[in-house]
């Protein structure tokens, strides 16, 4: 890891946001999921931009903290299940944020060239598979 430097691709490389005002940069894409687990980094605030096209193959969910999703570009839709076994879907479009309660299983479904700015407290994030 080391010192964020003043500008970079936030595709290609990750910021962990440390509580007392630092910030650290990270590989990001193939080689963040690679190094997760061993990073200390990955598991406090990430701000990283990722997307796609068509649906997450997986869900996730956050314990810890809510996670801020910014749309760039394209689309999607998002579809929250909450603990109580509510279910709300939610346009993610350019210029829309959507904040994913902590504990809430979320999943994008339909994406069309999306773009998304991601603040994730990623401490305990679970995935299950798109199935269950």
């Amino acid at each position: 890891m080391t010192s964020a430097t003043t500008a970079f691709d936030l595709e290609g490389a990750y910021l962990a946001l440390e509580g007392a005002g630092a910030v650290t940069q990270m590989e990001g894409g193939a080689a963040f999921w690679r190094n997760v687990a061993t990073s200390p980094a990955a598991g406090g605030t990430l701000v990283t931009v990722s997307g796609g096209e068509g649906d997450w193959p997986h869900w996730e969910m956050h314990p810890a903290a809510d996670e801020v999703l910014v749309g760039l570009e394209g689309s999607a839709r998002l579809v929250f299940e909450h603990p109580d076994g509510r279910t709300a879907v939610h346009d993610l479009i350019p210029g829309v944020t959507l904040v994913v309660p902590r504990g809430v299983w979320h999943r994008a479904l339909g994406q069309r060239a999306l773009k998304v700015l991601f603040i994730t407290y990623g401490a305990g994030t679970q995935h299950r598979p798109a199935g269950s």
